[in-house]
């Protein structure tokens, strides 16, 4: 019989250590119980003593009655009972004397054993603190977003940013085995009040489909007039033509929008304006629309015409009047020849298809002398010039031009050299006409030419 009192009392001991001893009990009680049971097995528990450690790590022994050593002492007692009383031992067997001995039965082995040690170390080692604290913590600030009309739809911009406030709050914090598992607050002060954060959210429809702001630039579709105010019925205070550009100013509507055009402020549909996003070839449009809309017979021409090579090339090439393709082949002189020397190229190939009837009079074909330069009404063709190609006479032209009609004395030009202004009476087709042509109308023929040329952009 297991004696409990001795199994019980053993002070000081570990539970590997129990766990050993009954081990050998086991294996010594290995026998055929033939006799009946005289007495229950009463185990008597007595305060026992466990060395074991809080969440502190600090070790110390126990007298008192706790849970930890209840569940300790009754797994004792099932291991115990396990021992003493085999699977197969049957408590329903009479307990009348029996004279013939049973058979010796052998124990099963328990093949789903618990993990008792562990158990026991799970809920003695468990620790549950709480503490009170006081303490300051950051204060989180809002978000708030309003509607902005002057804003592409769905897009935002932080008008101000949001700073995060202070407060001192007092808890009290619940740990198990050291680890926090809730806290309760129990009073919070607000020591510095957070900023919120705003943010302008855009809801306009019409800025988001042409992808603009407010101050970019856009184009109009159709020549318009600005109005006054936002009203058909309004005052027209400027025309403005088709592919030109136009400041946004504001949108106080979607349907009609403030716009400066060349510093004059009025209001236009929205519906008439346009950008590179929606019509891509725009830009170029207004590039061209922004020279012809300054072709006029009074501007002047001792500057570049602001045309590309290609604008150039565009423009002569396939004139149906230029049958000996002078021109065609020579576009690229004229735009050179304007850079070098400050000259509306232009100008200066309308001037040449005047004098020669398109590069067929005689000067123009014997002499490559498009110009009829050096003549005298009383002999063309005897005092013209004659030049090696066509390019010589177009450039010795343009640099007479620039240096006796179209600029006034001591003006700087081209290779250091200043203007002699022998013939200049103002730097256009009428100032030039007024010493260069004997015919009254010879500004208002070639500026038809001018005319022509320019429109074929």
């Amino acid at each position: 019989m297991l004696d409990d009192k001795n199994f019980l009392n053993k002070d000081n001991r570990n539970l590997s250590e129990v766990f050993k001893e009954l081990q050998e009990m086991q294996k010594q009680n290995s026998i055929t119980y033939s006799q009946p049971y005289e007495k229950k097995f009463k185990p008597s528990f007595k305060k026992l003593s466990f060395n074991h450690s809080s969440h502190t790590n600090s070790t110390y022994q126990s007298t008192d009655l706790k849970l930890s050593h209840i569940i300790i002492g009754c797994s004792i007692v099932i291991i115990a009972i396990a021992v003493i009383f085999p699977k197969n031992s049957s408590f329903s067997t009479s307990y009348a004397k029996v004279e013939e001995p049973e058979e010796v039965q052998e124990y099963e082995l328990n093949r789903h054993r618990l993990n008792i040690q562990n158990i026991i170390s799970e809920n003695s080692e468990m620790d549950r603190v709480k503490e009170q604290v006081t303490e300051e913590r950051e204060v989180e600030f809002e978000t708030t977003y309003n509607n902005n009309a002057t804003l592409p739809k769905d897009e935002e911009i932080v008008v101000q940013e949001g700073t995060l406030g202070k407060a001192n709050v007092t808890a009290v914090k619940t740990y198990e085995n050291g680890n926090f598992v809730e806290e309760i607050i129990l009073n919070k002060e607000i020591t510095l009040e957070p900023t919120p954060k705003i943010i302008q959210h855009g809801t306009s429809e019409f800025l988001a489909k042409h992808k603009v702001h407010i101050g970019d630039t856009m184009y109009v579709v159709n020549d318009i007039k600005l109005k006054e105010s936002a009203d058909d019925s309004s005052n027209d205070v400027a025309e403005v033509k088709a592919n030109l550009d136009v400041e946004l100013l504001d949108l106080p509507s979607e349907e009609w929008c403030k716009v400066s055009f060349d510093t004059i402020e009025g209001y236009v549909r929205t519906e008439q304006l346009t950008s590179p996003t929606t019509t891509p070839n725009i830009v170029e449009k207004n590039r061209i629309t922004r020279i012809v809309t300054k072709v006029n017979i009074e501007m002047q021409l001792n500057k570049p015409s602001g045309l590309t090579l290609n604008d150039y090339k565009k423009i002569f090439t396939g004139l149906s009047n230029d049958k000996n393709k002078i021109f065609e082949n020579n576009y690229n002189v004229f735009y050179n020849v304007e850079k070098k020397y400050n000259i509306n190229g232009i100008f200066l190939a309308s001037m040449a298809i005047h004098e020669s009837s398109w590069g067929t009079s005689q000067i123009a074909s014997e002499k490559k002398n498009l110009f009829g330069y050096g003549s005298y009404d009383s002999t063309p063709y005897e005092s013209s010039f004659d030049f090696s190609d066509y390019s010589e006479g177009i450039e010795t032209v343009a640099k007479s031009l620039v240096k006796y009609y179209l600029n006034p004395s001591g003006t700087e030009i081209y290779d250091g050299e200043t203007a002699a202004g022998w013939y200049y009476n103002g730097p256009t087709l009428s100032g030039v006409n007024t010493r260069y042509a004997s015919d009254s109308d010879w500004h208002k023929k070639v500026y038809s030419y001018m005319e022509l040329l320019y429109n074929r952009l």
